[in-house]
């Protein structure tokens, strides 16, 4: 086919025109000759500057901002598509949460494993006796709390001088004795309407993390109504709970199902899901009194024995509280079970005690951060809260706990402690 020809300007405008393109200045006189020589016109041409219309805000891209023509540009708009940079951006985003992700689950998943399997060290501390509390002087190392109660019981404690003329307190060369008053009435005078007389006493040194307890304990408190407790804590109410609470004895009423070691702390004191070696059944993880109404993280012995009439049958026991930064355990033995360095008295060694009855240790809890100040503290209440809170199901002979306790003096006969020592060691 004939090379079509080159443009020309027959206009005289600049524009120029191609040859044999059909006008109205044209006259194809012969059409049939005009195609032999340049083939057939293409009438459907569009100059190409007219078909470019110049680019206004009233042009609007096809969608994904891609023009149509992929050869055409429009405006600022690069000539070849590429995705916007928002896209590229949400992409990155993505393709950067995926790998933290892949990073951060395998990571956390490995922590809690060995947060699980952790367990703090226990070596065996060396040991100096610090004081011991005995004889006929046992309660003169202690004061006599008189405050209101803050268990909210039904009970009215009384200082060192009527403890001592009603006779609820006293010591001999080999026991002491602490107990409720079983001597009033509801209609005698004094008497038992707005509650019965009792004993709460505290020591008057206080202890630090680095301390070893070993509580001979010969007759444990039990009977209706009745919330007795050997413990530690800083004596202070109005400090309570920040330097932590250990309940080393507790029940109430006929307290048949043995004994519950707990902790009592201010929040972050978690013994949920951590590895313990102990012989007790752990009840609540959470240490901090804010949960669980207050229940704190308990203990519980699998055996009746350990505290009660069938502890006391027996002639009761000893036990033995190590509070170090390690963690918090405690012993229990019967007296017929002591080790021999207990009950030779000698300076005790923990490693050959066994394993312990209830174990706290300090993967989820700064012990040292939350138990300060630890004083013994020994008391009877009567009613109160857990009581009230378990009086229903006690299977007791009263509506209320406090119309039991006001009219029944002779039920409490049973509830007295009877301590042969305390003795308190400090770590080396």
């Amino acid at each position: 086919m004939a090379q079509r020809p080159d443009w020309d300007d027959d206009w005289g405008d600049g524009r120029g025109r191609r040859a044999g393109k059909p006008s109205n200045d044209i006259i194809l006189h012969n059409q049939t000759e005009y195609d032999h020589r340049y083939g057939p016109a293409d009438l459907n041409y569009e100059d190409p500057f007219e078909s470019s219309p110049a680019y206004s805000s009233q042009h609007r891209l096809p969608p994904q901002g891609r023009a149509a023509n992929p050869n055409m540009a429009y405006g600022n708009v690069n000539e070849k598509y590429s995705s916007p940079w928002y896209r590229k951006k949400r992409t990155w985003a993505a393709v950067a949460l995926v790998i933290i992700i892949a990073i951060v689950v395998p990571v956390a998943v490995v922590v809690t494993r060995n947060k699980k399997s952790a367990y703090p060290d226990y070596t065996t501390l060396n040991y100096t006796l610090l004081e011991t509390y005995s004889g006929e002087t046992f309660f003169d190392q202690f004061d006599y709390y008189t405050g209101y109660d803050p268990a909210h019981g039904f009970v009215h404690y009384v200082p060192s001088v009527e403890a001592t003329t009603l006779n609820l307190t006293y010591a001999t060369a080999s026991t002491a004795v602490l107990k409720v008053d079983t001597s009033v009435t509801n209609t005698s005078t004094p008497n038992a309407s707005t509650g019965r007389f009792s004993v709460r006493v505290e020591s008057k040194t206080q202890y630090p993390v680095g301390t070893l307890f070993l509580f001979d304990v010969k007759h444990t408190p039990y009977g209706c109504g009745t919330w007795p407790a050997l413990w530690l804590s800083d004596p202070d109410p109005d400090v309570w709970p920040a330097n932590g609470e250990i309940d080393v004895f507790e029940a109430v009423n006929q307290a048949d199902t043995g004994n519950t070691v707990s902790l009592h702390t201010t929040q972050d004191c978690d013994m949920s899901g951590v590895k313990r070696l102990m012989t007790g059944t752990a009840g609540q993880g959470d240490c901090y009194n804010g949960t669980n109404s207050n229940t704190g993280c308990g203990v519980a012995a699998k055996s009746a024995s350990t505290y009660g009439a069938a502890f006391n049958s027996g002639g009761g026991g000893v036990m033995a509280v190590e509070l170090r930064d390690a963690g918090i355990r405690v012993w229990s033995w019967l007296r017929d079970a002591l080790p021999a360095d207990v009950e030779a008295g000698t300076v005790p060694d923990t490693s050959g005690w066994g394993t312990a009855f209830a174990d706290f240790p300090s993967t989820d809890c700064d012990i040292s951060s939350h138990f300060k100040n630890q004083s013994i503290i020994a008391n009877i209440d009567l009613c109160g809260d857990l009581v009230e809170a378990k009086w229903n199901s006690s299977g007791c002979g009263a509506t209320t706990c406090s119309d039991w306790v006001a009219n029944y003096p002779n039920a409490f006969d049973n509830a007295y402690w009877e301590f042969g020592s305390f003795k308190v060691y400090q770590a080396l």
